[in-house]
């Protein structure tokens, strides 16, 4: 970054600002399309991190198969641009949901997730209501002990009750496993893909996913595709993760040093409504690239606390710095746009169409 591009954002956006390099979009797209493809698997890219309508068509048009979406709001937002095939990974739940998933289906190719018999009796309504079949498919724990059937013996009898609901049809089966638990997942899914085969059904979707498991995309005997998100832009988590270099991350936030009341501290104009409380499990609340020994030590809604203790080089009152934050996915939803630029060009604003749509 030069000090005529930080100050042209400074001055025709202002600050906080997040700023996207469209070149390292472009590189990260490829990068990953290219690791699928040598892998086997088809590449569904979760839209949970840029929400832009406008990506997700670059990555189709890269060769992703098609999008997945954590909410039906999200979905929503995609299927109005013309995006076909989204996969929702989570539990629907609500009449008001059903209502909402009947008329996304009249839009869109759509499969959705479900990983207990209530939510399996409320997609059932919403098929009734579009009068189109619907596709489901099983969410398997396989260590991370968020959603999911806990054992093989519970997804085998939920895709039994899937097949046999009127207008429903088991499509396969979704899986996050951990980084380092993919033997059990493979243990999980044989006897999983052996039971249901024994009720004669077949798989046709067989999704992992996770940017942290980069190393092991392909790894799963039976895996048809990988849900990546955050690769689009990565962060310090993603390095941390060995999933991506600094030169991949693609994210910055721009932030203003307002004060410097101590010699060594200081205040950034991002707080917790920008940069979140979100560490990822890191310290500090992100890395500012000018300055890489100063930390973000804590926030107050609009202020970014720096301890400068350990910098060797300290900031003015008036510096923009650049900051990479620790997870970008939740660092994105703060933002109703974000300023594109290449190289040291801005190229244009683009909107985070599916922000806030959280239902």
């Amino acid at each position: 970054m030069t000090t005529a591009l930080a100050a042209t954002i400074a001055r025709d956006y202002g600050t906080p600002a997040l700023v996207v390099d469209m070149d390292r979009v472009e590189r990260n797209i490829a990068r990953i399309q290219a690791v699928c493809d040598a892998a086997g698997v088809a590449n569904r890219p979760h839209i949970k991190t840029h929400k832009s309508p406008l990506i997700a068509r670059m990555q189709i048009a890269a060769g992703a198969k098609g999008i997945t979406c954590q909410k039906l709001g999200e979905a929503e937002i995609m299927a109005d641009a013309g995006i076909d095939d989204i996969l929702i990974s989570y539990n629907l739940i609500g009449d008001e949901k059903m209502a909402r998933l009947a008329a996304l289906q009249a839009k869109a190719t759509i499969t959705v997730a479900a990983d207990n018999a209530v939510v399996v009796e409320g997609l059932k309504k919403a098929a009734a209501i579009s009068g189109l079949p619907l596709s489901v498919v099983v969410e398997c724990d396989t260590g991370r002990k968020r959603a999911g059937v806990e054992t093989s013996a519970e997804a085998i009898e939920l895709a039994r009750l899937i097949d046999a609901s009127e207008g429903l049809s088991f499509a396969g089966f979704m899986l996050y496993p951990t980084e380092s638990g993919w033997a059990d997942a493979q243990k999980f899914f044989d006897e999983a893909l052996a039971g249901v085969r024994a009720l004669g059904l077949e798989p046709s979707i067989v999704s992992t996913g996770g940017t942290p498991n980069l190393k092991n995309v392909g790894m799963l005997k039976g895996a048809t595709e990988h849900r990546f998100g955050t690769y689009i832009y990565n962060d310090r988590m993603q390095v941390a993760a060995g999933s991506a270099t600094w030169d991949d991350c693609a994210a910055n936030v721009y932030s203003t040093v307002v004060s410097r009341a101590g010699p060594d501290r200081g205040i950034l104009d991002a707080g917790s409504k920008t940069l979140t409380s979100d560490t990822g499990g890191l310290e500090g609340h992100g890395l500012i690239l000018e300055h890489p020994e100063a930390k973000i030590a804590r926030f107050a809604e609009e202020h970014g606390f720096l301890d400068l203790t350990r910098s060797n080089t300290r900031p003015n009152v008036g510096d923009v710095v650049r900051i990479v934050p620790n997870h970008v996915c939740v660092v994105v939803n703060m933002f109703d746009e974000v300023v594109m630029v290449r190289g040291e060009e801005v190229i244009g604003v683009l909107p985070v169409a599916a922000r806030g749509r959280l239902r």
